[in-house]
């Protein structure tokens, strides 16, 4: 669960409320991560003192409502530094959206179709990369950020690369070998067994 460990991390370096955590978190991995939300954060804060990683002090507050501060225990530190020093792993295989669309495509075995796929896809990703230039520029001053942005592109270009490929192996000849054959339609006068 990476967020939780996230969570741990920042909250090893100080204890720290939860829109503070939310703050830190977002100013740590800049704007190409997205915005965390609230709620799920207070999700995760309540899964971590539940699993006795973290703990919460209630602070009052002049004017406000009172505050819970968390800070990270004994056994968080044990399992924040157990994560890190475990490689991490793809555990549910290669899923992705752009390749079921090119699996629909090609089944259908029309190349018309999977060439309108594959362009609409590769100018995506082409304004992608420019978008990733300007977060790249506005991303120098945070070496952590600017790390992130370069696994983004690298990501993209990784992608344009499967984009190359479909276009150079899934030629006509080998869309009309995985094209699936219609089912048969029902001679006049005979009953399906489906019913």
């Amino acid at each position: 669960m990476p967020l939780h460990h996230a969570v741990l991390a920042l909250l090893a370096a100080k204890p720290a409320h939860g829109y503070e955590l939310k703050g830190s978190f977002e100013q740590a991995v800049g704007d190409q991560w997205g915005g965390l939300n609230i709620g799920h954060l207070y999700q995760v804060l309540e899964r971590l003192a539940r699993d006795g990683l973290i703990d919460s002090e209630r602070q009052p507050q002049p004017v406000k409502p009172d505050r819970l501060v968390h800070q990270i225990t004994p056994a968080g530190r044990e399992e924040l530094g157990r994560w890190l020093n475990e490689p991490t792993v793809r555990t549910r295989g290669y899923r992705d959206d752009f390749f079921l669309k090119v699996m629909a495509a090609a089944q259908a075995g029309d190349p018309a179709t999977l060439a309108g796929v594959l362009r609409r896809q590769r100018v995506h990703l082409l304004t992608e990369l420019r978008s990733l230039a300007d977060a790249s520029v506005a991303a120098s001053g945070s070496p952590v950020v600017a790390l992130l942005v370069k696994a983004a592109e690298l990501h993209v270009r990784a992608d344009l690369g499967v984009v190359d490929a479909a276009e150079r192996d899934l030629t006509p000849d080998a869309l009309a070998t995985l094209r699936i054959p219609s089912s048969p339609a029902a001679a006049p006068g005979t009953r399906s067994n489906t019913a």
